[in-house]
């Protein structure tokens, strides 16, 4: 099992910035990609950014330049830094953990959620 606590949503104005992270433990040995989703009200989940254990990383075009993914294996977190917020960021960001263990099981496990509101 692995748990993911979200923290650092609020609300700020448009063209400001917050740092939303995700701390992972349990069994994260094998954990092979960290993840940022959102959801807005009446709209699908989508993708925000992903970073593997290797480092590679992957952004939403719509945030491409604006977000920054990032984490600390020290300290088993994974960050969103999220620059120029604009009132169409405005959601419930969600952590997410990709797990496979060396048996081929695959598990998916979500954080609880924190909201991110950007007034105009």
């Amino acid at each position: 099992q692995v748990q993911l606590v979200e923290s650092g949503g609020g609300l700020v104005q448009a063209g400001g910035s917050l740092r939303l992270s995700c701390a992972a433990s349990g069994s994260i040995f094998s954990i092979n990609a960290m993840g940022w989703y959102r959801q807005a009200p009446g709209k699908q989940r989508e993708l925000v950014a992903t970073i593997t254990s290797g480092g590679s990383t992957n952004y939403a075009d719509s945030v491409k330049g604006r977000f920054t993914i990032s984490r600390d294996n020290a300290k088993n977190t994974v960050y969103l830094q999220m620059n120029s917020l604009k009132p169409e960021d405005t959601a419930v960001y969600s952590c997410n953990a990709d797990r496979r263990t060396p048996l081929g099981y695959h598990y998916i496990y979500w954080g609880q959620g924190t909201q991110v509101a950007v007034s105009s």
